[in-house]
């Protein structure tokens, strides 16, 4: 899967929400949803990223799309820089690029058919005839697991399941290589969620697609992710191979989220890590390692200075002064943790 320039490259991508009030007009504060992030995704590959609500991992997913502009940073796509990009560059580029959002109800135009809102991208950027663009919007509802007559019916006449199903079609639209699923099935059932992953997960077999998958679940990650990234106030505190990171997590916050997957085993020892306090706001991050706070590992230079994200040599990064990447100098390790 490897390849020499990966498709998907963020460096140091900040973004920073400024609230007004201030003396003369000027921000008077700004939300950091977006702190320094950088990682990169290869062509082929899904890339979990996983955090609490508030993190930042939806507005990052956006900016990846540049959907949202960033306040720094860069992300490039195929070795091109996005935002050095003019509108109708970009706007031609977007084709290689989709979105499949949370909500299946909101993301739909009630006013609109299903043919219609699969078919709009084909519209948008003019490809095909009209009879063409209707033989396409039956083959893409056909490959998603849905009848070539759901195209004549309207949003509200379909299930939940069935509408993040018109969602992924409309994504597949314009024939992308890239797709960010942002939190795509967490609306959804248990059982329509192992329907959707399925569907996800042979879709990029079929079409070679590369994901950006977003969620809060690490159950829902580690069934579809080649690589997981661990996001916390704004920045990655953790991101390796996915069998790494599940089997032997590094960072303390990334131990605190695996120890609250449920076991399927009732009797299987599991020890819970509760995290003391709540996440803290992106408006007055703490100094020092944003985690310390609620940390019980916590040493005197996590309160002053900021980790970087350290790689070794096994290719997982760790931002922790007290628990380095595996591989990398000066690190021991947390305690193993019961799964």
């Amino acid at each position: 899967m490897s390849t020499a320039v990966p498709l998907v490259e963020v460096r140091d991508l900040v973004k920073h929400f400024p609230l007004g009030g201030g003396l003369f007009g000027r921000a008077a504060a700004a939300v950091r949803a977006v702190d320094g992030v950088s990682f990169t995704i290869r062509a082929g590959e899904t890339l979990g990223l996983v955090g609490e609500s508030g993190c930042g991992k939806s507005t990052l997913g956006r900016l990846v799309l540049r959907l949202v502009e960033p306040t720094a940073g860069d992300v490039r796509f195929g070795g091109r820089s996005l935002l050095g990009l003019a509108a109708g560059e970009l706007r031609a580029l977007r084709r290689r690029m989709q979105i499949v959002f949370q909500d299946p109800y909101g993301s739909l135009n009630p006013r609109m058919r299903v043919a219609g809102i699969v078919g709009e991208g084909l519209a948008i950027h003019r490809l095909g005839t009209r009879a063409q663009r209707a033989a396409r919007v039956r083959e893409l509802l056909h490959l998603v697991g849905l009848p070539a007559e759901a195209a004549e019916r309207y949003p509200h006449e379909f299930s939940g399941g069935q509408r993040q199903r018109i969602g992924i079609a409309r994504a597949l639209a314009v024939e992308p290589s890239f797709i960010v699923a942002d939190e795509a099935v967490s609306a959804l059932d248990v059982s329509i969620q192992a329907q959707i992953l399925n569907l996800l997960r042979d879709l990029q077999g079929r079409l070679g697609l590369t994901l950006l998958f977003i969620s809060h679940d690490l159950r829902v990650v580690e069934h579809l992710s080649d690589r997981v990234a661990i996001m916390y106030l704004g920045r990655i505190v953790e991101i390796g191979p996915r069998e790494r990171v599940y089997a032997d997590p590094r960072h303390p916050y990334t131990r605190a989220l695996l120890s609250a997957v449920p076991v399927v085993d009732p009797g299987a020892r599991h020890e819970r890590t509760i995290l003391p306090g709540e996440l803290p706001s992106p408006l007055a991050p703490p100094p020092g390692c944003p985690f310390h706070p609620r940390c019980r590992y916590a040493e005197p230079a996590c309160r002053q200075v900021q980790p970087v994200l350290q790689q070794g040599r096994s290719g997982r990064a760790v931002a922790c002064h007290v628990f380095p990447a595996d591989d990398a100098p000066g690190g021991t390790g947390p305690p193993a943790v019961q799964r």
